[in-house]
């Protein structure tokens, strides 16, 4: 696991890769990344394959929010953000053009609390705004702040697990 869209990939390698993609068409392929300006540039001069999901990550206000102007503007199957870790309350995100949100705390020794408000006030606006939404885990600190084992901290959020995915649009029912 890379970000593909590291200043040190280079372009005929990324060529080689969507080369490979188109040629299997049975696969979706999820590209994340934290270099929106770097995928926008790359993929925004050729025709994205269908089965190809772009994201981006979301951690925090600064960093974060910025990256998801340049995903919206890109003419993927599905767009989706990784909220992942999240670092602090977001306050109202613009999800238009957003298909799919991935959200979950931070894991690790060195690991920052995520409060459980700040979960549900993205999870709320996803249900607003329509967007498939996944609570994917607490992380290290727990949803009552106690630190400790991520998989003893599970991944339910207001009792349940949430594991929406986004409408795959150019699926073709049989």
């Amino acid at each position: 696991m890379s970000d593909l869209f590291h200043e040190e990939i280079p372009t005929e390698y990324l060529d080689q890769i969507f080369d490979v993609v188109e040629k299997t068409p049975r696969h979706i392929y999820q590209i994340l990344t934290k270099r929106e300006n770097r995928m926008f540039e790359y993929v925004s001069k050729r025709k994205i394959p269908e089965n190809i999901w772009l994201g981006v990550t979301v951690e925090d206000i600064q960093s974060g929010l910025p990256r998801i102007d340049k995903l919206r503007k890109l003419n993927a199957e599905i767009k989706f953000l990784s909220i992942e870790p999240l670092l602090e309350d977001l306050g109202e995100i613009d999800l238009t053009n957003i298909d799919w949100v991935i959200v979950g705390g931070e894991s690790g020794p060195k690991a920052r609390p995520m409060k459980p408000e700040w979960v549900v006030n993205i999870k709320r606006q996803c249900q607003e705004q329509d967007v498939a939404f996944f609570f994917k885990q607490w992380g290290t600190w727990g949803a009552d702040g106690v630190k400790r084992n991520k998989k003893s901290n599970g991944r339910l959020l207001l009792g349940k697990e949430w594991n929406e995915y986004p409408e795959n649009k150019s699926a073709v029912a049989v």
